[in-house]
């Protein structure tokens, strides 16, 4: 039996065969990893390998050949094993966390609901700014002594605390306070607004004035063209008399 260059062996698909509480079975090993198949699928040549595994050697393979057998595989004839795949999840598996304390075992399908709540799994602090990390049953011990802990007031009135002002807290003063700066924020928006009508009030008074001063110019030139006009026409009736006469 061929098996797989130690490039593609590192690139490992499958599970590894140390989390097992039993020693899986040769048949549920894959060839090219090594490791428990995950996502296990057979190809025409009735070899199962990892999904994982049998895309990345076939995509690295100049041939597209069975790491087994040597037999020419299609990807498209290669099929999904459910079956298998139940049968595998059903094994009993030692929490990754074993070395860090965790006693538990459970099913390999059951792996990430238990991590999400497995009390020795390594987690960030969730305050922003910490970079500890630190073990899940560690957290409400670590949280007291957090320099980054924060919290929203459990009375509800909104204060966002940390250990140096949650000591000093009081809700009615605090909610005081913020009444008392929006007041003044409302009358500083206010004053802010009168200011603005004066200053459009002022504009508005210019602007009358401007357009008054412009209607008496016009008026003004009115009057003028019309002396002119009369001047002219004196002058035209005089010039008239003395040809006549002539």
């Amino acid at each position: 039996m061929h098996f797989a260059d130690p490039d593609m062996s590192s690139q490992s698909g499958g599970h590894d065969v140390e989390l097992f509480v039993e020693t899986p079975d040769y048949d549920l090993i894959c060839t090219i990893c090594q490791g428990v198949l995950r996502c296990p699928v057979r190809a025409a040549c009735h070899h199962i390998f990892c999904k994982k595994c049998i895309l990345q050697w076939l995509k690295r393979c100049r041939q597209q050949t069975c790491p087994c057998c040597r037999k020419p595989v299609n990807q498209s004839l290669i099929f999904v094993m459910f079956k298998l795949s139940k049968v595998i999840g059903r094994l009993k598996i030692k929490c990754k966390n074993k070395v860090r304390g965790c006693p538990h075992t459970l099913a390999l399908s059951e792996q990430y609901c238990h991590s999400m709540s497995c009390l020795f799994e390594l987690i960030p602090c969730p305050y922003q700014g910490c970079r500890a990390q630190l073990l899940r049953r560690d957290l409400d011990a670590h949280a007291r002594h957090c320099e980054h802990w924060s919290q929203p007031c459990h009375m509800g009135c909104g204060t966002v605390l940390s250990h140096r002002t949650q000591a000093k807290h009081n809700c009615y003063r605090q909610l005081r306070h913020e009444y008392e700066a929006r007041q003044r924020n409302h009358r500083a928006i206010a004053a802010a607004l009168q200011r603005k009508m004066r200053r459009m009030q002022s504009t508005m008074a210019d602007m009358k004035r401007q357009i008054g001063l412009i209607c008496e110019s016009l008026e003004v030139m009115d009057e003028l063209e019309e002396v002119e006009e009369e001047d002219l026409g004196e002058t035209s009736g005089s010039f008239s008399s003395s040809n006549s006469s002539s």
